[in-house]
């Protein structure tokens, strides 16, 4: 019976690493891959949100920004198939986005600093999502 549950408690942490540790690989590939992060989207506020994060005291402005910015790119990404946006990366990614969600809520009067960036991690998805969506021939949308 122990053993049983120290095998299920060993494989839940190393299930956690290695989801972690996939994420930060596809974050840091899109990041050194593309030039994506140069351009800003103004129909998105992930990209100011990264800027606003250095300089404001008040984490919950900015994190209801990403939830607005979450809302609609999962929405397009559920319902844009040809697309082609519902790769398994990208599920990691908005998989890691929830668990960063979680994790500012639970540091954010413990630990503010954890809490800051697991919002900057959710401002980076945000990015890598938006940045595929605005690739050419993917998503045209009148601004």
């Amino acid at each position: 019976m122990v053993s049983s549950v120290l095998i299920i408690a060993i494989s839940v942490v190393l299930l956690a690493y290695w989801l972690r540790y996939s994420c930060v690989m596809l974050l840091r590939g899109v990041q050194e891959r593309s030039a994506l992060f140069t351009v800003a989207d103004q129909r998105f506020s992930a990209f100011s949100v990264m800027q606003r994060l250095k300089t404001e005291a008040d984490l919950a402005p900015l994190e209801r920004a990403l939830e607005r910015d979450y809302r609609v790119v999962t929405y397009i990404i559920e319902h844009a198939t040809d697309l082609e946006l519902a790769s398994i990366e990208n599920k990691l990614l908005v998989l890691d986005y929830q668990l960063m969600r979680f994790w500012s809520h639970l540091t954010r009067t413990i630990a503010p600093q954890q809490s800051r960036r697991a919002l900057s991690e959710m401002a980076s998805v945000l990015r890598v999502l938006v940045g595929q969506m605005g690739e050419p021939n993917r998503l045209q949308m009148e601004g």
